[in-house]
């Protein structure tokens, strides 16, 4: 009886984040109605306050079921696979986020809930604090895996580092943005395999992204 009890509460908890993620994505967080969440969901409001507290709590749920962009960046790699191949393991595990996200409609819209906010949400709030982490932790992972390139000889010697780090971060996750903002026509798989190929190249040859020569010099 406990166990059918417990099983009831978790398929209703799912079943308010399954309706919470349309309203947040037709009214955004801050204007969502609590109310039309309890609604499509086929609960009461007093049984929507027994889970979550408020949007804030709804929006921290949602996000908890799902891993945000990155934060799985080259996990499934192993040690000899990174120091063998470094670029090609973060260029895999790339185009694997995209064809993932263009396949799935539930991160899609939390995605858009989340990257592309049509109001702003609680300075507070969990997902928030977890996005720019995530950030962090994005660009110290890309960090370590060009500098691993560059020792292996996958990148010139004499390459910024920092700089092309910012960059293909920046260049990876805008064209996610664009594609979110699009009608998504383009297959965001096709397009993030040649948008990271393109960004590539530019790292590997652009003059604009080497150390003068006493910077290089300092390298050896």
């Amino acid at each position: 009886m406990a166990k059918y009890r417990e099983e009831q509460i978790l398929n209703t908890r799912e079943r308010i984040l399954d309706a919470a993620i349309r309203v947040f994505h037709e009214s955004g967080v801050t204007h969502a109605s609590l109310t039309a969440v309890a609604e499509l969901a086929g609960v009461t409001r007093d049984s929507l306050h027994s889970h979550f507290r408020d949007r804030v709590g709804l929006l921290n749920a949602l996000t908890e079921r799902m891993r945000l962009p990155g934060e799985d960046l080259c996990a499934a790699a192993g040690d000899d696979e990174l120091k063998r191949d470094p670029l090609g393991t973060l260029r895999t595990r790339w185009i694997w986020l995209f064809d993932e996200i263009a396949c799935n409609d539930e991160w899609q819209r939390l995605l858009e809930i989340i990257f592309l906010p049509c109001d702003p949400i609680s300075e507070v709030c969990e997902s928030t604090h977890r996005i720019k982490q995530g950030r962090t932790e994005r660009l110290e992972r890309m960090g370590e895996l060009l500098e691993i390139a560059l020792s292996v000889g996958q990148l010139p010697a004499d390459l910024d580092l920092k700089l092309a780090q910012q960059m293909l971060h920046g260049g990876l996750f805008g064209v996610l943005e664009d594609w979110l903002l699009s009608p998504r026509f383009v297959d965001l798989g096709d397009l993030g395999e040649h948008y990271f190929d393109a960004l590539l190249d530019m790292i590997r040859f652009s003059p604009e992204l080497r150390l003068n020569r006493q910077q290089a010099r300092t390298l050896h």
